[in-house]
């Protein structure tokens, strides 16, 4: 994380260099365009943009649409506009944390607004323990001009899939155990949800539902074999190790780099997940 707090920090430079981020105090002969980000007040918003991946455990990519606007006329042909990663706030890899930006984007005929796909992957296991950063930028281009801020030019996104214990595992650990993140992202590959807590009003009414995710996870860890063929649609699968061991590797097909270790225990002639702690996951 050391270096996503210098990403920040530099990020924060330019960013106090820009207070008047307000596209009307700007006049120019020729037209501009920017990342059309705006707070609750309706003005421009220079802050970081934060996803994590480990609410929807699988989820091999995901599409984050980024709003451009023209500071200017519009006219009644197609323009041309670049987006173009900043290299010295960016600690995200192409290809592997997103797909290459095009070398230039449309705004199209008679519009003053569009929006860019930004594709990023979740096919990094390292996402699971620390952030990377991707930082865009709008440059000149031969439609556009580069004469605003670079505060409203410029986005930094920061994402992962690191997993933070909730509130409500404490109040269930008989049932799940010594909180680890793997334990956590097994719970919701078997489609569980927030638990009640029971000290909350009302709390007996949410009783039904996590006595439910409780025991799909529990069923899900006892036979993860008989899990996969009952749920095809999910898209892991488990692979033998070449190791000389009965031991296997469980995935989502589009991510085959970010694993879970199932381990064979021939003393009890069975199987369990083990955690990035290497101890074994139990549901009870």
């Amino acid at each position: 994380m050391k270096r996503y707090f210098i990403y920040t920090f530099l990020l924060a430079l330019f960013l106090s260099a820009c207070e008047k981020n307000d596209i009307s105090l700007y006049d120019s002969d020729v037209d501009n365009i920017y990342l059309n980000y705006l707070d609750d007040k309706g003005k421009n918003d220079s802050s970081i943009v934060t996803y994590s991946f480990a609410g929807s455990p699988g989820l091999a990519s995901d599409t984050i649409w980024i709003p451009v606007a023209v500071a200017g006329k519009r006219v009644n042909r197609d323009r041309k506009f670049v987006l173009s990663v900043v290299d010295t706030l960016t600690s995200a890899q192409k290809d592997m944390h997103y797909e290459p930006l095009k070398p230039f984007y449309i705004m199209p005929a008679d519009s003053g607004k569009t929006r860019v796909p930004l594709i990023i992957k979740n096919t990094d296991p390292q996402l699971a323990n620390t952030s990377v950063v991707l930082s865009l930028r709008i440059i000149q281009s031969e439609d556009f001009a580069a004469e605003l801020p670079v505060a409203i030019r410029t986005k930094m996104f920061v994402y992962s899939n690191r997993l933070e214990q909730p509130a409500w595992w404490v109040y269930w650990m008989g049932n799940l155990g010594t909180y680890s993140r793997t334990s956590h992202k097994l719970f919701l590959i078997s489609g569980g949800q927030d638990l009640v807590i029971p000290t909350a009003p009302d709390a007996y009414m949410g009783i039904p539902r996590t006595l439910y995710y409780l025991e799909n996870v529990k069923n899900f860890t006892v036979d993860p074999f008989t899990w996969i063929l009952r749920n095809p649609e999910k898209g892991y699968v488990l692979a033998k190790r070449n190791d000389g061991t009965e031991d296997y590797d469980f995935y989502q097909k589009e991510s085959p780099l970010v694993k879970i270790h199932l381990k064979f225990f021939p003393q009890v002639n069975r199987y369990f997940f083990m955690n990035e702690n290497g101890n074994q996951v139990i549901f009870n």
